[in-house]
């Protein structure tokens, strides 16, 4: 009987660790917002939130001047109303959640909802990042083969790229879905974030994690520092057709065209790089700052890119001043 009851006692015991092993997955995880920083969440969600609804409306305004206006349907603007959607998927995925945060104090969410959330937010910056790529091409072509630009980037051109940049970013980012599926989670559920990313979420996992490093350094290696890579190249190319031009007017006026995605370029990556370097290397920066860093990153480029364009570019310039004029309203 001795014998039954501990065979029956080692059976129970597997069972509830295999109950707790589960549970994390029906219950889910806890973002507890910025540690150390909980007493100022009030004050810090009002930059927050204003900086998002900036991000919101800047781009909203972005597209839908962009779709109603024909004149604008060249690939320069067509890529740039592509950046504008995919910026409000990266904040939407991450900022209402952190709002909720700190306003509410909602610190629950699912575990689904923290895959999810991860997803959107890391296949939106992979889509942008080739997005990047594609209109530093549009200007290599426009400066390099000006006489063969509508003809080499039509509108069926700018859709089969616009296509494989979102394939290429949902084949590279959707794995990791299923790398975090796999895993047990018999840790604690709690994230020290405002939002779930990839590598918060593993480490609470109770396996070895060492695939899930490797592809979280692979995917940015393999696709946003090859898409970087190439952009250097094609703006050397462009600097170089530059300077070979016979008048200075006409290499101001070349530059001029590039000054927005270079603006544009430097704020995408610039931000991501520090990050990654103060995360890896940077271990007596507190935690509270390496959030707040992540956070800025998903909110400044989005809010930053419609205030770019609008006032760098004439032809955007104009066709908002004439949307919210009395003219442009009659």
């Amino acid at each position: 009987m001795a014998e039954i009851s501990s065979v029956q006692k080692s059976s129970l015991l597997s069972n509830m660790n295999n109950l707790s092993e589960t549970a994390l997955f029906l219950i889910g995880c806890m973002l507890i917002g910025i540690p150390g920083l909980k007493h100022m969440h009030l004050w810090i969600s009002i930059p927050f939130c204003l900086m998002y609804l900036v991000a919101a409306s800047g781009n909203l305004l972005l597209i839908f001047v962009v779709a109603l206006e024909r004149s604008l349907h060249e690939p320069m603007y067509l890529f740039l109303s592509m950046l504008a959607f995919w910026d409000l998927i990266l904040s939407t995925s991450t900022v209402p959640k952190a709002l909720a945060i700190f306003w509410m104090d909602d610190t629950n969410i699912s575990f689904g909802g923290c895959v999810t959330q991860l997803f959107f937010m890391h296949f939106a910056f992979v889509v942008e990042s080739g997005i990047l790529l594609a209109m530093a091409f549009d200007r290599y072509v426009a400066i390099c083969y000006p006489l063969q630009y509508t003809t080499i980037l039509n509108h069926s051109v700018i859709g089969k790229i616009g296509g494989i940049v979102v394939f290429r970013s949902f084949a590279t980012v959707f794995p990791i879905v299923f790398l975090l599926k796999r895993l047990p989670f018999c840790r604690t559920n709690i994230i020290a974030h405002t939002f779930c990313e990839h590598m918060g979420l593993a480490k609470l996992a109770c396996a070895d994690i060492t695939i899930n490093i490797w592809y979280g350094i692979s995917v940015p290696l393999l696709s946003v520092m090859l898409d970087m890579v190439v952009i250097v190249i094609s703006y050397i190319l462009i600097l170089r057709a530059v300077f070979r031009l016979p008048s200075r007017d006409a290499r101001l006026k070349a530059l001029s065209t590039c000054g927005s995605h270079v603006c544009v370029i430097l704020m995408f990556y610039l931000p991501g790089i520090f990050t990654v370097i103060a995360q890896r290397f940077g271990r007596k920066i507190p935690r509270h700052v390496h959030i707040l860093l992540a956070n800025l990153y998903v909110l400044v480029p989005p809010m930053m890119n419609p205030v770019i364009y609008g006032v760098k570019t004439k032809q955007i310039r104009e066709r908002v001043a004439l949307l919210f004029s009395p003219k442009g309203k009659c």
